[in-house]
């Protein structure tokens, strides 16, 4: 009984210890191509930014201020002319519940005009909506906007698809306020590990659509 014991602790160590090195390796990997508000001159153009989505209103009835703070940081980088298109991926699975068109309409009321804002209604993970920024939407350098923890993760996703990114840091909550989502973002990246080990798709790819 002892030994089955220590087998378990030893275990849940070493998946431990992994899940701490993947979190470090993808946070070193993107720590160059990270911007910040106050950086935001330093930020390279590109054509498109790609705004990761999220849902907008929480199961309490609230705005959910991820969801918020990415908009406002998609509209700022269009403002300052950083970016000349914005590319909205999100999850589209039913009938009543469409991120990328939350987030077309939420822009448009911030300000940037609508022939400026492409809709990808199949960006069901990160994974999708950085392949297919390239594959479907023929874009080789975007910006990624979302924050900082889900652009690491992103950045690590373009590196490995052949996508020359760099990424804006939208504002970001308390680690006190946004715990939940901060451990389930550490379950995420030796998820998206696995997914390039076993060269995981998009679910859905279809034909090419011209920005601009």
């Amino acid at each position: 009984m002892t030994r089955i014991i220590w087998f378990f602790v030893i275990a849940i160590l070493l998946v431990g210890l992994s899940i701490l090195l993947v979190d470090k390796l993808v946070a070193y990997a993107a720590k160059d191509k990270l911007y910040e508000l106050t950086e935001l001159q330093k930020l390279p153009k590109n054509k498109v930014g790609l705004v990761l989505g999220t849902t907008r209103i929480l199961a309490n009835g609230r705005i959910n201020r991820y969801y918020k703070y990415r908009i406002l940081a998609a509209a700022q980088l269009y403002k300052a002319g950083k970016v000349d298109y914005l590319l909205v991926s999100g999850d589209n699975k039913t009938k009543d519940y469409d991120e990328p068109t939350d987030m077309y309409n939420d822009l448009i009321k911030e300000g940037v005009p609508a022939n400026r804002i492409y809709r990808d209604y199949a960006g069901f993970r990160t994974l999708d909506s950085v392949v297919r920024s390239k594959a479907i939407f023929g874009q080789e350098k975007i910006t990624i906007i979302s924050q900082a923890f889900h652009n690491e993760r992103a950045l690590f996703l373009a590196r490995r698809n052949g996508v020359d990114a760099v990424a804006y840091n939208a504002r970001d909550l308390s680690l006190r306020a946004g715990l939940k989502v901060r451990i389930r973002e550490l379950l995420a990246r030796s998820k998206m590990l696995l997914d390039l080990l076993s060269f995981k798709q998009p679910k859905h790819l279809g034909e090419p659509i011209q920005i601009g």
